[in-house]
């Protein structure tokens, strides 16, 4: 493993420790130590923002935001965060208005659209593709160090799509299945269908936050006992 990844959330709407504000919606910060990115921007750039200060991090220091789907609890913040960092490359897929795409170009250093097929963004950085589901969305796909993972923003494909992309794109399991997992509204027998499906596509570690639910996150807890960690505003994994 490399001792250089780490991901902190810095937006989200489960609980988070004082000092930190936690909304509706989901950003997280990714740093492998020859890059910072950010995924997605939650709902409000002024807490977002703060919460970045909080965790003694500065948005000057990040060099690329990956938006997973246009909605508000995901790129509310992107005006805070285009005028903290104007120099970043913004990647966005064709899902989004044409009319932001558009006045992107004006605002950021570089934008990248990416379509269906899975795309290279760094060595060990991915888009997984445009994937199939109302509203469309990517996720990122890491293989760093011996060390994959998945990460969504709400999983509107569902957490075992975007995994199985994923494998496929890897060749070799993901073991980190993390962000939103969209079961909030879930019965249990689908929560239960999503925790095999995972469990059978070789995921060994996961961080379900933001839209999974407190049913589908005690199921993931039940299943993978320590290795579930929990989500919130302040989280930092470094692997």
């Amino acid at each position: 493993m490399t001792a250089n990844l780490r991901l902190t959330i810095l937006f989200d709407n489960r609980p988070s420790p004082a000092g930190l504000t936690a909304l509706w919606g989901f950003a997280a910060l990714i740093e492998t130590g020859e890059r910072t990115l950010l995924f997605d921007t939650g709902s409000n750039g002024r807490v977002l923002l703060k919460n970045m200060t909080a965790l003694g991090l500065s948005m000057a220091s990040v060099d690329q935001l990956f938006l997973s789907h246009p909605h508000w609890d995901h790129m509310g913040g992107l005006d805070s965060v285009l005028e903290a960092n104007p120099a970043l490359s913004v990647v966005l897929h064709e899902g989004f208005s044409k009319h932001l795409i558009q006045d992107l170009h004006g605002l950021c250093r570089e934008v990248i659209v990416v379509g269906a097929e899975p795309q290279i963004l760094a060595p060990g950085l991915f888009s997984s593709g445009l994937l199939d589901s109302q509203p469309s969305e990517q996720a990122l796909i890491l293989n760093l160090g011996g060390v994959t993972m998945a990460i969504s923003g709400c999983a509107h494909p569902g957490m075992e799509q975007i995994v199985e992309r994923g494998r496929l794109l890897l060749g070799e399991p993901i073991s980190w299945a993390i962000g939103g997992f969209h079961l909030m509204y879930a019965d249990s027998a689908e929560i239960a269908r999503s925790v095999q499906a995972l469990q059978a596509l070789g995921v060994t570690d996961v961080l379900p936050t933001h839209c999974t639910g407190d049913a589908a996150t005690i199921a993931f807890e039940q299943a993978y006992g320590e290795h579930c960690v929990s989500g919130g505003v302040g989280r930092r994994l470094a692997l």
